[in-house]
């Protein structure tokens, strides 16, 4: 079921290799306290078991060690809280269904597949014991039905990330269930979800999830100005909008989300082609003003914008957004104003096209972090 399992005999090696290692450690200190007798790795206590085994950072070591006997599993099942089966290219589903059970403390649990493997029984079987999951990541579950999404509406109501992008199969109807209940998310990624991502769940969502900071609505091609707008009202923490081939959108989100989001960096408008210089220029007028009264746009405005694709937009109404926000780049080192597919767009251009020695100056602040 594990590629690379090791058997009790690599375990025993380990652990006479720990314990020779321990007993030197002892002689340098030269404490002189009694030592603990150890007859065994069974025999670890259950905090440095838990602490070696995060150390290791390898989630197939965690979900061998949570077989060896119970006092292990016991142990492990509270003390992680994060685990990723990313790694699993087959059979996810039969080995998530009796690992739930084991793990009831988790926080973050990422099941990205790149082939669909996970089923609605993986999920409820999720939402049965972890009822303190926080970030859950079902990317690409092609398979997954509303039987999901109703099953986590009722197991973890602390949900504050979400990611079910390529979920192609959920309705609006369960969507709107499950924000209902989880009204403490922060981040929902439904890129792809064509079916869930309505006008009608998206003003659900802009009354039940007032945190939300992060939504990814690409290619959600049903989404018009009705949706966003009702988001931008009742979402003004949001900090990224993707919008990205959301072909009925006009002016009218955007104008919405620079008036009503104050707090907005990332925007994206890849082949929105209803989009005119009038929202450019919402954009370019809209600012964050700090608790001291003072503009602050390099730090909290416009940091990514792709209106690749958007034909309409002409350079002056493209270069007044730039101009706004010093933080939009068009220079190859920092670029972060996507304009590909708009010949008409060339040339518009950042402060470090004026200045190389801005942006010389700025990468090299970067990379000091």
């Amino acid at each position: 079921m594990v590629s690379g399992r090791p058997g009790n005999g690599e375990l025993d090696a380990w652990f006479k290799g720990l314990m020779v290692t321990s007993s030197s450690e002892r002689e340098q200190d030269g404490s002189g306290g009694p030592v603990p007798t150890l007859s065994g790795w069974k025999d670890l206590p259950m905090e440095l078991l838990v602490r070696i085994i995060s150390t290791v950072g390898d989630d197939r070591m965690v979900i061998v060690a949570s077989g060896v006997c119970t006092g292990w599993r016991d142990a492990l099942g509270w003390g992680v809280t994060n685990l990723s089966l990313t790694w699993c290219k087959q059979s996810m589903n039969n080995l998530m269904i009796p690992l739930a059970h084991k793990f009831t403390k988790l926080q973050v649990l990422t099941l990205r597949q790149n082939k669909p493997q996970l089923e609605d029984s993986a999920v409820e079987a999720v939402a049965n014991y972890c009822h303190d999951l926080r970030e859950l990541d079902l990317s690409r579950s092609f398979r997954l039905s509303d039987r999901s999404l109703y099953a986590l509406a009722h197991g973890c109501p602390r949900l504050t990330r979400l990611n079910i992008s390529g979920c192609s199969n959920f309705s609006d109807t369960a969507l709107i269930y499950l924000t209902c209940r989880c009204k403490n998310l922060k981040c929902l990624n439904l890129c792809g979800c064509v079916k869930a991502a309505t006008d009608r769940a998206l003003q659900v969502i802009a009354q039940n999830c007032g945190q939300l900071q992060s939504l990814n609505l690409g290619w959600c091609d049903d989404v018009t100005d009705k949706g966003v707008t009702s988001l931008a009202s009742g979402c003004p923490d949001l900090r990224a909008v993707d919008l990205c081939g959301c072909v009925l959108i006009t002016d009218e989100s955007v104008v919405a989300l620079a008036n009503g989001c104050p707090h907005l960096r990332s925007l994206g408008l890849y082949y929105c082609q209803n989009i005119t210089d009038r929202a450019m220029y919402s954009l370019a007028n809209s600012r964050v003003k700090s608790k001291r009264g003072r503009w602050d746009a390099v730090k909290d405005g416009l940091a990514n914008l792709n209106i690749s694709q958007c034909t309409a937009l002409t350079p002056p109404a493209v270069q007044a957004v730039c101009d706004s926000f010093p933080a939009l780049h068009t220079c190859s080192e920092r670029h972060s104003l996507i304009i590909s597919g708009c010949l008409s767009l060339t040339s518009v251009h950042c402060a470090c096209a004026l200045h190389p020695h801005r942006a010389g100056r700025a990468l090299m602040a970067n990379h000091a972090y």
